[in-house]
């Protein structure tokens, strides 16, 4: 696995590549396309799903990054189902545009951010709509959602995507960046499939990623796994994932 930020090799092909990097690393760079976008101004972000729970421990504090990162100048409004800690208006992102912009207003977003949340929606591609419509012209949107990881109810838990579901959703949007990052607590390991320094968004991506995310036991192996879980489990398959997750990052075009 390469180190964040290799360049291509010289006068070599395109090759499929796996390179290493972490969630902060991409965040930042992140951070470096919105702040390219907005010359001297100060951003407008959103966060969709931003209520703080006590069961987040790995979950990044956006406000926090923001402030820190533009200096108290950026202008954050936090959006949720219901109320709660960093909440700043109640609204559900499934619901119409007409009543988004009712609680919002009419200025659109530089930045809209989507971490753990879409899995939660009742119609994802709705989500992504009107996600979408927020944006400024160039307006950047992050989403991080499940691709594997056990069921949690907050407050339902109905869908799992690719990193090409997520482009279907966002179809509108160009696709500047990719990632998978891991959920263990204090891990911040992630990596990235690229070709010739850019995201390999084609389904031939998909035999690197098969084999970097199966891990197949055999039978004597499984029966120890089982045996070490907290509560009884059923052996319904010798495969096991661990926790994933898929990042994307949006540009409006």
């Amino acid at each position: 696995m390469s180190a964040a930020g290799d360049a291509s090799p010289p006068h070599g092909k395109a090759e499929l590549r796996v390179v290493g990097t972490s969630v902060t690393h991409e965040i930042e760079a992140l951070f470096d396309r919105v702040a390219a976008s907005l010359g001297r101004r100060a951003p407008r972000v959103l966060q969709v799903g931003s209520r703080s729970l006590v069961s987040d421990r790995n979950v990044l504090n956006w406000r926090s990054l923001v402030g820190k990162r533009f200096g108290g100048r950026g202008r954050f409004v936090g959006i949720d189902l219901e109320e709660g800690a960093n909440v700043d208006r109640v609204v559900d992102v499934c619901g119409s545009a007409a009543s988004l912009k009712a609680s919002l207003g009419e200025e659109a977003f530089d930045l809209v951010v989507c971490c753990h949340v879409l899995e939660h929606t009742s119609d994802p591609w709705r989500a992504a709509r009107n996600m979408e419509g927020l944006l400024k012209p160039g307006g950047h949107v992050f989403v991080s959602a499940a691709w594997s990881q056990a069921f949690h109810a907050t407050p339902d838990d109905l869908w799992r995507f690719s990193v090409r579901g997520l482009m279907r959703l966002f179809a509108r949007l160009e696709i500047v960046s990719a990632f998978y990052s891991g959920g263990d607590v204090g891990l911040d390991v992630a990596y990235r499939v690229v070709r010739d320094g850019k995201p390999e968004l084609e389904p031939r991506s998909g035999a690197v990623e098969q084999g970097l995310f199966q891990l197949v036991l055999d039978h004597e192996d499984n029966r120890a796994v089982l045996a070490r879980q907290a509560t009884e489990r059923l052996p319904v398959s010798r495969t096991y994932m661990p926790t994933l997750f898929v990042n994307i990052v949006g540009r409006s075009i």
